[in-house]
């Protein structure tokens, strides 16, 4: 059979069943379908998952970050270390609040952000540490939170591709300060679009819900005020009614992911080599796989190989472009150099299909794809 037989396999694809379409249905049927009682019913299943921790969830983990950040009382003048291999939403998450986003090099392992860097990275003016943890693998949290307490700072835990994934047994977000996931399609948990924060008081939660829904509270005679300059990233109960049948199967789909990375590790063996992704254990949820190119032995480009990948019926991304570099960000003088681990990952990274209803035979499929084109490809 040939490659334009078989089924396209997109790098990601969200995992629905006939019984969540459903449930989205008769959420519908109740025409009770912008904020509401899914909301509620899944922010305490969200919280019950997170050992009992105050959950509120938003629109987007784009504005869950950006919320994170204005709730913790950071704005202009204020700087946020982050690191240069990133999604684009944590800069400007901070930017957007009119604080500075400050750049620093990941570790060329786990793609974390390093903390030594960081450190390096700190003045005055630094407020908060944001660390993302990469691909679902947790940035080791007492090293972290002991670089926060030394000098005073907050954190914002960018879990967007974390949901699921714990350290020492313990999930992300049911420990540290303020954490933040994202349920964007191709998240291990799908609320079609949108985030979560998790908080460490119950305090900051309703300042968070009063950031999310136009700075409203609702005083005793039935009238509402406006106390603080809300936006309005409410989630919709049509979205929290899927994110609490996804919720419930979560567990299932990290195994399913185990269960594919591992034969990708067993099966991915490239000539050249490709430079695999750090494994972890099982604390890993595995929101992607992303090995790194050889393209320094190859005739080819990404962009070559990535479409060489399209024509085969097999999709790839990148994850992520280095942060510092982009037209937005260099402007605040950051230059090619300055994070060469961040830069060389940008460079040579590829995200390959991976996602629960993925079979192993497909996984097998890509990667003798993958071994083929690099042959062709090489020097």
């Amino acid at each position: 059979m040939s490659a334009h037989n078989l089924p396209y396999l997109p790098f990601s694809r969200p995992t629905i069943d006939e019984s969540m379409v459903e449930a989205v249905g008769d959420t519908l049927r109740s025409l009770w379908i912008t904020s509401g009682p899914q909301v509620l019913a899944f922010e305490k299943a969200l919280s019950e998952y997170h050992g009992g921790r105050p959950v509120r969830v938003f629109s987007s983990a784009t504005a869950a970050l950006e919320v994170a950040v204005l709730t913790m009382g950071i704005g202009p003048g204020d700087e946020v270390i982050i690191p240069a291999q990133t999604f684009f939403a944590c800069a400007n998450a901070v930017a957007r609040t009119g604080a500075t986003p400050v750049f620093v090099d990941v570790d060329p392992i786990t793609r974390n952000l390093d903390l030594n860097a960081a450190e390096a990275a700190l003045t005055p003016r630094t407020r908060a540490l944001m660390p993302t943890h990469f691909a679902g693998w947790p940035v080791a949290p007492e090293p972290l939170y002991a670089l926060a307490q030394r000098h005073g700072l907050r954190v914002i835990e960018d879990a967007a591709l974390a949901i699921g994934s714990r350290w020492k047994g313990k999930p992300v977000g049911s420990f540290g300060d303020m954490v933040s996931f994202s349920f964007h399609p191709n998240k291990t948990l799908t609320t079609i679009e949108g985030g979560a924060l998790v908080f460490a008081s119950e305090e900051e939660a309703r300042t968070a819900e009063r950031l999310r829904f136009h700075g409203i509270v609702r005083l005793p005679d039935g009238t509402r005020d406006v106390v603080v300059t809300g936006g309005k990233s409410n989630l919709p109960d049509v979205n929290a009614r899927l994110g609490l049948m996804q919720l419930a199967r979560l567990e299932e789909f990290i195994a399913r992911r185990h269960t594919l990375v591992a034969r990708y590790f067993e099966r991915l063996h490239t000539d050249p080599p490709c430079e695999l992704p750090f494994r972890g254990d099982e604390g890993h949820s595995w929101n992607f796989f992303a090995p790194l190119l050889p393209l320094e032995h190859l005739r080819w480009s990404r962009k070559e190989i990535m479409d060489a990948l399209h024509q085969e019926g097999i999709g790839s991304g990148i994850s992520y472009e280095a942060l510092h570099l982009t037209t937005r960000y260099s402007a605040l003088g950051y230059q090619a150099g300055d994070f060469p681990h961040s830069e060389r990952i940008a460079r040579t990274t590829l995200t390959l299909p991976l996602y629960p209803t993925l079979t192993l035979e497909e996984v097998d499929r890509v990667c003798a794809t993958l071994e083929k084109i690099l042959k062709q490809a090489a020097r």
